[in-house]
């Protein structure tokens, strides 16, 4: 059976067990990988290594940085640092702008809170300017939630992006800045530009989604709130620009490179957060526990669906169909960073999750990436694009906006789903772009 043929049917198996069958990711991962093993040649008795190499080689590489990043967005989002960010931002922009107040605060808050999260955390937000102001909801929604699903899929310490650098080994701090330069006109137009054109879709509102949620007594100032949520950025930042003030015999270079360590990083911003946003407070040290282990529960699941999508990885590189994938394609006239965009964008269309799109493309990508010239981060950032492609029926966000905005499945279309469309479509822009741009310099 010819290679191709293979991996194709790889792919539509794990989109019939997980559409069709309804089985869970992770165990769908699980029964491909050693049906890829068998069907490329791998001996008996090497499947299940390479199965176990895998999850354990992608775990080691990502758990450390996922859960202390679900940890850090949970505590923001229960301390009320996410509702005064939202709040500072909008009296600064006023009713005129709102729109682009909606944008920044989606944008900040989406940095440390996973999608889910922020999604049900932004919706009294939302709806309580919607009444206070008697504006559309699609002009003050769409550019907030746009913003969220621009952190999700461009930025870490969301999941996806942050496997998939582990699994390029792309540089953090490179891939979280050229993230940015990526989200940041597919956001402008996806959010603020396109709102506008479709801002009388929807109906009445539910007045209970008016009111805003329920919030600690005593909240963080506004300063401490944007240096808490905004804390893994500043200390990547700070990591990656103090060395150029340094000689390269200079012992601050290797401090820097040790700060700028993801894990460090993170840890870094987790011991910070929780003195200025819990022990500062008044919060107990077990209080703070409590919120860190309901952090972890939330994304286990995820953890657990990207360990499998680790042992897929390593049954194609053990098979060698790496190597054969990157011939075929050296004769094949598109780029791999558009072939990655087109590879993730059929697997979201087909499965609905933009992390099983994400990982299950990176499996298929990562075997060739020696063979090819491509900056790591850009595959990282055109592979995010491609996983948020026409979010439709089959995708759970797809049900919460319509759901949430009490929107029939035709407007639904008409306004999430092309939004996501569009930050997938001028994201791969921007890639290909930055791809032909960064030689230069």
């Amino acid at each position: 059976m010819s290679l191709f043929i293979t991996l194709f049917l790889v792919v539509v198996a794990l989109v019939v067990l997980i559409s069709l069958f309804k089985i869970n990711p992770f165990i769908s991962f699980l029964i491909v990988s050693i049906i890829a093993g068998l069907a490329l040649g791998i001996p008996y008795s090497k499947i299940s290594i390479a199965v176990q190499k895998g999850i354990g080689d992608m775990m080691a590489s990502i758990v450390i940085v996922i859960c202390v990043g679900a940890m850090i967005g949970k505590l923001v989002a229960e301390s009320g640092a996410a509702k005064v960010i939202a709040d500072r931002i909008i009296q600064l922009f006023g009713k005129k702008h709102i729109q682009w107040g909606m944008l920044l605060t989606g944008f900040i808050i989406g940095v440390p809170l996973f999608y889910n999260i922020g999604f049900v955390l932004v919706i009294p937000i939302i709806f309580s300017l919607v009444y206070q102001y008697k504006i559309s909801p699609m002009l003050v929604g769409l550019p907030m939630l746009a913003s969220l699903s621009a952190a999700h899929a461009f930025l870490p310490p969301h999941p996806s992006p942050v496997a998939l650098i582990a699994i390029f080994d792309a540089n953090m701090g490179r891939t979280m800045f050229l993230g940015i330069l990526c989200a940041i006109p597919s956001i402008i137009i996806a959010g603020p530009l396109f709102s506008k054109t479709i801002k009388n879709s929807g109906s009445e509102m539910d007045e209970t989604l008016y009111k805003q949620a329920v919030i600690p007594n005593q909240l963080p100032s506004v300063l401490i709130s944007f240096v808490a949520a905004l804390m893994p950025v500043g200390i990547i930042s700070f990591a990656h620009i103090l060395p150029y003030f340094f000689s390269k015999e200079s012992e601050m270079l290797s401090i820097c490179t040790a700060i700028g360590d993801p894990t460090i990083v993170m840890l870094l911003s987790l011991i910070i957060s929780t003195y200025l946003l819990g022990i500062r407070l008044g919060k107990s040290i077990k209080e703070l526990m409590v919120i860190y282990e309901n952090a972890i529960k939330e994304i286990f699941m995820i953890l657990l669906i990207i360990g499998g999508s680790g042992a897929l990885k390593e049954v194609l590189i053990q098979s060698g169909a790496g190597d054969q994938i990157a011939l075929f394609f050296e004769e094949v006239n598109i780029h791999p960073l558009l072939l990655a965009w087109l590879i993730a964008a059929t697997i979201r269309v087909s499965l609905g999750s933009a992390t099983v799109a994400g990982l299950t493309t990176a499996g298929i990508i990562a075997p060739m990436m020696h063979h090819i010239q491509v900056d790591p981060s850009l595959m990282v950032l055109a592979i995010g694009a491609g996983s948020i492609m026409f979010s439709h029926v089959n995708d759970s966000g797809f049900w919460l906006f319509k759901e949430y905005f009490k929107l029939s499945i035709k407007d639904t279309f008409r306004t999430w789903t092309l939004m996501e469309s569009l930050l997938s479509i001028v994201g791969i822009i921007c890639v290909m772009t930055l791809n032909y741009i960064l030689p230069m310099f």
